[in-house]
Order: C-alpha cells, then structure tokens, then sequence
C-alpha cells in the first residue's frame, strides 16, 4: 500500500474505533447503569436498541441522497454529529435523557459505517480489498484491547459518565485529521446525476444485491444476538469478576487485532466466499460454548471468548469485501448506507429479542442465555446458505 493509502486507512480505522468503543462501551457499562438507574435488564437493552434504531432511520434516509456528495464531506458531517451526541451521553442525568442522547448520537453515527465503507470500496481493488478491511476491522479489536477495559476502569473509579467523556474528547482530536488528510472522494460522481430512487431500483432489479443485504443483515443478528449479555452472563453466572471481564476483552482483542489483518490477507489469496464460509461455520462453536458455559475456571473461559473475537468478528472482514463489491461505484455510498441501516435494524432486533428472553433468577444470574445462543447458531446457517449467492459485479459481467 502507498503513504496515502495507508494515512487514509489509519484516520478511518481511529473514527471507526472510537464508533465502535462507543457501541461496544455501553454493553459492559450495564451493571453500572441498571442500579444508577434502576432498570431491568430489558430496559437497559431499549438503550442498545434506541441507538441501532436511530442509526437505522438515519442511514436510510441517507441512502437516497448520499452519492450526490462529496463521501469525505458526509464522513465529517456524520462523525461531528456523532461527538456531539457521545458527550450528551456523558452528561446525561437520567435514563430517559440518556436514551435522548443515544438516540442522537445513532442519527450521526449510522452514517459514519457506510461512508468508511464506501470510501475503501472506492480506493481500493476488489483483490486488494480484503488487506483493507482486515486493517480497518482492526479498529473493532482494538477498541477491545484498549477501549473496553480503560471504560470500565474509568466507570469504576471515577463513575459511568466518564468513559463516554473521553471518548466524545478523542473524537475532537480525531476530527482535525479528517479535514487534513482525507482528500475529496468525488470519484463517484458522474455526468448523470444520481436520483433518489436509483439505488432502490437497482436493488429491485439485482437478485445479486438483494442477496447481499440479506447475507449481512442476518450476519449482524447472528453476531449481536449474545455480544450485549456476554459480561453480565459470565460476571453473575460464571464467576468472573470485573478485572477478569476486561482481561477476557483485552486477550481478545490483542489477538483478533493481528487475526483481523491475517484473515484479510488470506481471503484476498484464497478468495473472500471460502474465507467466510469457513469462519461461519467455525464461529458456532465458540457461540455454543459460551452461551452454555458452566462455573468453570476463567482460564478455560478465556480459551472460548478469545476464539469468539477471533472467528466471529473475523467474519466482519471478507463479507465486508463482498458486500461493497455487488454494486457500481456510482451507487455504492447510497447502497452502503442502506445496508447500514439494515445492520442497525439487526442489532437492534438483535438486542430487543436477546432483552426479551434472559431474564435473572432469584439469585440474580441470568436465565436463558443459551436460547439465545441457539437462535444466533441458526440465524448463522442462514447466513451460511445465502452467501453462496452473492458474487462480485465484475464476476456476474463475465
């Protein structure tokens, strides 16, 4: 890869770590919030679902007009949307208030995804794609390794505002970059100007493209059907304490974020579709193993999660590489978007039928958490089927 290549790469992996810290932050954050507030376990995953649900509205919307500008434009928009609402986060005094701020905080955030997306999709080859998502998925490790545990050290010492302090603080650091480094991305713009419906109608006429939101809509809702209860599940049913939960997300992501780059470049020599096939059918077993995991030693239960970062998130990077590459560069920003509000829409249904089934005993451990890790089993067979039919636009014209 080139300096600019890799300039580009770092910036969108920082705005897309500190997006995901934001996401990944809150799930951890629930035996904090749930006793300040004094929620259930359904209605701290109606916060999970408020800021999916945003984002899916948002990103739809935004697929009608997106490819109509200037992608580094929307992607700075979008992120300094974002800040503002991760610092009303912060200082949010009640639940109530602080589904307001998630909400806010979705609207600006479900753009940023699909315009990162779609901005690789744009500089970089089909067959040099999937090295690109490989180090851009790094971010998602990364904001394990580093963003998890420092939030949750910051939770408990200092209170639950303060990890959203810090990271709506580096989002201002970061947007400086985005201004100076980041070129115009103005190479999808053609003679014919793009009209709201257009990326529908290609949709409605490409059996391939449909496939694809399919593949990635259900790969979100196998993904995110048990990530929200992980921590509480094994803090109240397996015995981990708090340090341990963070070491279970640190390991995990040191590890992922050197898979993540590897699994890039093995899906560019070996091919995006056998990449993912084998990392679906693989990442089953560390989604059984976990959603029925026993009082056992931590290190044991360390083995599985770190194979659940490593397999289930690996898949993220080669059916990112394929999903950007079953529509025409012209239409790709309008498309990402409405495959990301598609993915917002699983994560939060992931979330509200995950919040309607664990439900905790007397004894205050959860119950039925292994349902939930059937139904994620299942929906990834489906996800398994589907892919087989989706193919690169370059492929389907020869």
């Amino acid at each position: 890869m080139s300096r600019k290549e890799n300039i580009l790469l770092i910036i969108l992996a920082a705005i897309n770590f500190t997006h995901i810290m934001d996401f990944m932050i809150l799930m951890p954050l629930q035996e904090f919030l749930v006793p300040v507030f004094h929620i259930t376990p359904k209605e701290f995953s109606y916060l999970v679902a408020s800021y999916a649900f945003s984002a899916f509205v948002s990103s739809l919307t935004a697929s009608f007009f997106v490819d109509r500008f200037d992608r580094k434009k929307v992607l700075l928009f979008a992120y300094v949307g974002f800040v503002a609402g991760t610092l009303a986060c912060a200082f949010a005094p009640t639940y109530q208030t602080l589904i307001a701020a998630r909400i806010i905080a979705g609207l600006f955030g479900g753009l940023i995804g699909a315009q990162a997306m779609s901005i690789v999709g744009d500089t970089f080859p089909y067959e040099r794609r999937g090295r690109a998502m490989g180090a851009l998925m790094g971010a998602f490790a990364l904001a394990a390794v580093a963003g998890v545990p420092i939030g949750l050290f910051l939770a408990d010492n200092f209170g639950w505002h303060i990890p959203f302090l810090a990271i709506g603080i580096l989002g201002i650091l970061i947007i400086p970059f985005i201004v100076i480094f980041i070129p115009k991305m103005t190479s999808h713009l053609s003679a014919v100007r793009t009209k709201p419906l257009d990326v529908y109608l290609s949709v409605l006429g490409s059996r391939n493209q449909q496939m694809g939101l399919l593949m990635m809509f259900t790969l979100i809702l196998s993904h995110f059907a048990a990530i929200p209860f992980i921590a509480p599940f094994l803090e109240k049913n397996v015995g981990f304490t708090k340090s341990q939960i963070a070491l279970m997300y640190c390991l995990g992501g040191i590890v992922s974020f050197f898979s993540s780059r590897i699994i890039g470049k093995l899906a560019d020599k070996y091919g995006k579709h056998k990449v993912f096939s084998i990392l679906l059918i693989s990442s089953t077993i560390p989604v059984y193993l976990l959603t029925n995991m026993p009082h056992i030693a931590y290190y044991y239960v360390l083995i599985v999660t770190t194979l659940f970062f490593i397999l289930a998130g690996g898949r993220m990077v080669p059916a990112q590489a394929l999903i950007t590459s079953v529509v025409p560069p012209r239409l790709r920003g309008g498309f990402m978007n409405l495959n990301s509000s598609l993915q917002q829409l699983g994560t939060g249904l992931a979330a509200f039928i995950a919040g309607s089934i664990v439900t905790k005993n007397e004894a205050g451990e959860l119950e039925h958490f292994q349902i939930v890790g059937y139904i994620g089993i299942a929906i990834t067979i489906v996800c398994l089927v589907v892919a087989q039919y989706v193919r690169p636009i370059d492929q389907l014209k020869q």
